[in-house]
């Protein structure tokens, strides 16, 4: 099927058919996303991050932490 006619058929679908299908889509992606090729720049950033969680130049903050402090703001 070309683009065209999957952009007329996407127009033609319920908004909550859309949000389905955007969610599918992105679940398909991310079953691949370990076949997708990663820069050296951000492998080198990953790997410098790590390095300072390890050394403990850096510390984690638990996400529920994070999003009650953002809810404060």
């Amino acid at each position: 099927m070309q683009p065209e006619q999957i952009i007329s058929e996407i127009k033609k679908m319920s908004v909550s058919q859309k949000l389905l299908m955007a969610q599918d889509i992105w679940d398909s992606i991310a079953m691949e996303s370990g076949n997708l090729p990663m820069p050296a720049w951000q492998k080198d950033k990953l790997a410098k991050r790590y390095s300072e969680y390890k050394n403990g130049k850096v510390s984690l903050h638990d996400w529920r932490e994070v999003h009650a402090r953002l809810r404060e703001i």
